[in-house]
C-alpha cells in the first residue's frame, strides 16, 4: 500500500509560547508498529499550559502539542497482531504505563511527540481499540479525560454520590459516567447557562447544580443537597487551593481526587484542613491519566452501556489549520467540555 511521503502537523515554537504548522515525513511502519492516520483531536488544558509557562514538568523543545486522538489503522508492520488497516484507535496518553505499575512517565506532547498532526506512527503496545459506536470527534474526547475521571470516581461503583468541579472535559466525563452507572452527580460552575444546560443531561432533578459564585462555601451547601450526609467522591480540578471546601462536603470515608491544578499548587494556612482528614477516614489522591489497562475499561464501558460523547464536547470545533485558535479558546476559558479539532 502507497502511503503519502510527508503530513502536516503542527509545533511549538523555538520558545514554546505558542504553535506553527509544518511538514513532516512519513515513515513506513517497523515490524512492531501501526501508521495511523488521524481524524481528530480534543485538547486539555495541559496543552495551553505549556504555553503560558505554567505546566509543572519540563517538556521537550519544539514538541507536537496534544495527547487525545482518534484514529483509523492504515497500514501495520509484519510482526502486527491485534490491529487491521481500518481499525478505529487511540493513541495511549503515557506510553510508559501499560498496566499501571510503571514508574516513569512518558507522556505525549510533554516527553514526546504528541498528536496534533495528519498522521503518526506507533508501537502497537500503545494503541487501544476505541468503541465503534462514536463518531471520530467523540472518540477523540476519551484517552486523557476517560481514564482521568474513571480513575477519580473509583470506578467500577454503581451508586453514591459525586461532586464534579466545572464543566471541564474530566468534569463532564465524569457527569457522563454517573449518569450511566447510577451515580447521583452534584455539579459546580460560575455559569448559571453552563449549570441549566448539564441539568438537562438527565432525567429531572437527577443533577444536582451549585453556582460557587452564588454559593461562596460550595463545600457546605454540597453536602446540604445530601441531607447533610456527604458526597462520596470529589473529582477536583481546580487543585489545592480548594481542598478546604472539598473536605466539608465528604462523607465519612470520602475520596477526593486531585485531578488539575487550575486554581495553582498553593494550600492557603487553613486549621481546619487536617482535623477532616483524620476525623472523617478521608483519603486526598493525586490522580493522572490511567494506563493502556484503564483506557481499555472505559472504552469497555462505554460500549457496553452505549454512552454518546456528544454532551461532552464544546459546540464548537476548530479544523485543523486553525488550530491555534482552538489553543486560544480553550485558554480563554469560553468552551463547556472538551474543545475537538476536526483532521
Amino acid at each position: 500500500m502507497s502511503i503519502p511521503q510527508s503530513c502536516k502537523a503542527f509545533r511549538r515554537t523555538a520558545d514554546n509560547s505558542s504553535v506553527e504548522m509544518v511538514e513532516e515525513k512519513i515513515s513506513p511502519p517497523q515490524p512492531s508498529q501501526v501508521l495511523i492516520r488521524i481524524h481528530a483531536v480534543s485538547l486539555n488544558y495541559r496543552d495551553v499550559a505549556m504555553l503560558n509557562g505554567t505546566y509543572p514538568v519540563p517538556i521537550i523543545d519544539r514538541g507536537i502539542p496534544a495527547s487525545d486522538c482518534a484514529a483509523e489503522v492504515v497500514m501495520i508492520g509484519s510482526e502486527v497482531k491485534d490491529f487491521q488497516p481500518g481499525d478505529r484507535v487511540t493513541v495511549i496518553f503515557d506510553l510508559n504505563n501499560i498496566t499501571g505499575t510503571e514508574k516513569e512517565l512518558k507522556s505525549l506532547a510533554s516527553d514526546v511527540d504528541g498528536v496534533l498532526r495528519q498522521y503518526a506512527v506507533f508501537d502497537q503496545s500503545f494503541l487501544v481499540h476505541l468503541p465503534k459506536h462514536l463518531s471520530w470527534e467523540e472518540a477523540a474526547c476519551i484517552t486523557c479525560a476517560g481514564p482521568t475521571a474513571w480513575l477519580a470516581m473509583n470506578m467500577p461503583r454503581s451508586s453514591g454520590v459525586a461532586l464534579l468541579h466545572g464543566t471541564g472535559g474530566v468534569s463532564m466525563f465524569a457527569l457522563l459516567i454517573c449518569l450511566a452507572a447510577g451515580i447521583r452527580p452534584i455539579i459546580t460552575s460560575s455559569s448559571d447557562a453552563k449549570l441549566s444546560t448539564v441539568q438537562a443531561l438527565g432525567k429531572p432533578g437527577l443533577v444536582q447544580t451549585i453556582n460557587y459564585k452564588t454559593h461562596s462555601n460550595w463545600g457546605e451547601k454540597a453536602r446540604e443537597l445530601t441531607g447533610g450526609q456527604g458526597v462520596d467522591v470529589v473529582v477536583d480540578n481546580v487543585g489545592p487551593t480548594a481542598i478546604v471546601q472539598n473536605l466539608f462536603a465528604i462523607a465519612r470515608r470520602g475520596v477526593v481526587s486531585l485531578v488539575g491544578f487550575l486554581g495553582g499548587f498553593k494550600v492557603d494556612e487553613h486549621p481546619d484542613v487536617l482535623g477532616p482528614v483524620l476525623l472523617k477516614n478521608a483519603v486526598i489522591r493525586g490522580i493522572i491519566p490511567g494506563s493502556k489497562v484503564d483506557l481499555q475499561n472505559v472504552c469497555k464501558f462505554l460500549e457496553e452501556k452505549e454512552v454518546q460523547l456528544k454532551p461532552l464536547m464544546d459546540d464548537k470545533i476548530f479544523s485543523f489549520e486553525n488550530s491555534k485558535a482552538a489553543l486560544d479558546y480553550l485558554y480563554a476559558g469560553k468552551h463547556m467540555g472538551k474543545v475537538v479539532i476536526r483532521i
